[in-house]
């Protein structure tokens, strides 16, 4: 038996200042749809100025959104072509 293997590739980009991060996550899939979604991070005044922190915080953000909007897609796809509404797929 053959297995086909498929990747996607995701991109996250960071868009920062002194106390905010915002990350945009972006996904191709194969069929030509892009899905994008966000995620942001804020600096409490008196933690320190760790960037890194913040770009996690928002990368992570965006990217459990990106999930929920793959979710939701494919729910729409099953039960458009299923012609019934499907069961909820639970993260």
């Amino acid at each position: 038996m053959m297995h086909t293997a498929v990747g996607w590739h995701i991109e996250l980009e960071f868009m920062e200042d002194d106390q905010h991060t915002r990350a945009v996550a972006m996904v191709r899939l194969p069929d030509g749809t892009e899905v994008r979604a966000h995620g942001r991070a804020s600096r409490h005044r008196v933690d320190s100025n760790q960037p890194r922190v913040g770009e996690e915080i928002a990368g992570a953000r965006a990217l459990n959104e990106l999930a929920m909007q793959l979710l939701t897609k494919a729910h729409e796809e099953i039960d458009a072509e299923s012609g019934r509404t499907s069961h909820p797929i639970h993260v």
